[in-house]
């Protein structure tokens, strides 16, 4: 791909900006949404959670098939597709007559969304080839989630309220089909020089652990062992086959050879805790305004504010403060503002107070907003141009599955926990175990982000680099020879 001039460098950005606010923008909308959808489909606490999951599994199950077919075919085609499938699923998804269809329609929506992030994360990764350009960019990438979860409640809460569930769905119609002409028009074609060929059997191991392993924690409040367990079987038997398959493939769907480098490691480990942290945060706290303190949706979306509004302004902070002075600081603050806020919820009850509520809120909202943009920039950044959409792929699968793995654990938890007969007074103590659980994913954000940001991580990241860069030359001149 040539060089782009700066203004058209911003227009691309701006245009896979736009691609992430549709993919983000669904799941906070959706989250204010859970209760209303409750009462119309007469939905199970299981059944809101496969609304969310659904969607988050088939997007963590497929965003590194995305990723390697953009390399492969081509960056703007795959994400033409993406949008095209994206704005069908939307539309389908406010027609649903019942939660199974939903639940359907939502792995629809999801397909199109596993087109878009990685995709468009590769897009930015070779338009911004400096990188304190591609440190700023991805900051700017970052901000849309914490605009998102600004946007989501206020707009989500104003359309449940006066329109009802359905028309959340109707506002990705008309963003969707605007970044389509934008896309066609101003994005360029972009390939890898050399980009894997399809691991259809890496894929369904994939498909099968991450299934497996979300269906056994959801189901397990309700079902008996004899139905649970085999799930817990299977999720283990294709963990271990994966890991076996792929070391062995050529071309795998899963490069293992990634994981050499500590930065990249502690990225994906920091992804799926920040992202559990935010699935069920998100869960907790939307059930407990509506359905605990009675709040409407747009009053429970403005309660929320205290949370998105810092995630929104710290989130391009965060990308400046990696693009000088690298992740360390930002992951430090991340983690350490994460923690804060379960310990405030767990130990000191911090939903039953307004004051420690917003405080709370807050602090969750800043250790957001500084976690995106060190885990993309780390993921990146050290490795080969030529696997940015693989390796942008493995973090944004590690965001998905955090966000997928949070809720079920979340609600399982809760739900095994809550009385029905006497709900709001049993959610408090219910959800003790959970806040605990955040805290839990706040720490490991923490010490993870300290220990793979130093000097000796640096080291293995440049090593990997340079035995990833060696192998490309190797088969290249072994193709040409």
């Amino acid at each position: 791909m040539s060089e782009l001039s700066p203004r058209r460098r911003l227009l691309v950005l701006a245009i896979c900006c736009m691609s992430l606010l549709l993919v983000s923008l669904d799941n906070t909308v959706l989250n204010v949404a859970l209760p209303s959808l409750q009462r119309d489909l007469d939905a199970s606490t299981s059944g809101l959670q496969w609304t969310i999951d659904a969607y988050t599994l088939v997007l963590a199950s497929l965003l590194m098939l995305a990723g390697s077919t953009a390399d492969r075919i081509g960056r703007r085609r795959v994400f033409t597709a993406g949008l095209v499938v994206f704005t069908l699923g939307s539309l389908l998804c406010s027609l649903a007559p019942n939660l199974e269809a939903l639940v359907a329609f939502r792995m629809v929506q999801a397909v199109g969304g596993s087109m878009l992030n990685p995709v468009a994360m590769s897009i930015i990764t070779n338009t911004f080839t400096d990188p304190r350009e591609r440190a700023r960019a991805i900051g700017a990438w970052g901000a849309v989630v914490g605009l998102s979860m600004a946007a989501g409640p206020l707009v989500g809460g104003l359309l449940v309220d006066s329109v009802g569930w359905r028309s959340i769905f109707w506002i990705n119609l008309p963003v969707g089909l605007a970044a389509l002409v934008l896309t066609l028009r101003f994005v360029p074609e972009s390939r890898a020089p050399k980009a894997r060929r399809a691991d259809p059997v890496g894929q369904l191991l994939v498909i099968a652990l991450f299934g497996s392993l979300t269906y056994a924690i959801i189901e397990a409040p309700h079902a008996s062992l004899s139905t649970t367990v085999p799930f817990g079987a299977v999720a283990l038997a294709s963990l271990v086959a994966l890991l076996r398959y792929e070391s062995r493939r050529h071309e795998p769907l899963i490069d293992l050879r990634f994981f050499r480098s500590a930065p990249f490691s502690g990225a994906t480990v920091i992804a799926v805790s920040a992202f559990a942290s935010l699935g069920g945060f998100l869960f907790l706290s939307t059930l407990y305004l509506q359905n605990v303190r009675g709040l409407s949706a747009l009053e429970a979306g403005l309660w929320m504010l205290p949370m998105a509004l810092p995630t929104f302004l710290c989130a391009p902070l965060s990308g400046r403060l990696v693009g000088n002075r690298g992740p360390r600081l930002p992951l430090l603050i991340a983690g350490g503002a994460m923690t804060a806020a379960g310990l405030l919820f767990a130990l000191f009850e911090a939903e039953t107070s307004n004051a420690t509520l917003v405080v709370g809120y807050v602090l969750f909202g800043v250790g957001f907003g500084f976690v995106n943009a060190p885990i993309t920039n780390t993921a990146v950044s050290g490795m080969p141009r030529a696997q940015a959409g693989v390796a942008s792929a493995v973090a944004s699968t590690s965001r998905q599955l955090g966000q997928a793995l949070g809720v079920a654990v979340i609600g399982a938890v809760l739900a095994a926990g809550v009385d029905s007969s006497s709900y709001a007074e049993s959610f408090t103590e219910a959800s003790r175990p959970g806040w605990w659980i955040l805290t839990a994913c706040g720490l490991a954000v923490l010490v993870v982000g300290a220990a793979t940001s130093g000097r000796w991580a640096r080291a293995t990241a440049r090593r990997t680099a340079e035995r990833l860069e060696s192998a490309e030359i190797r088969e290249v001149a072994g193709a040409d020879a």
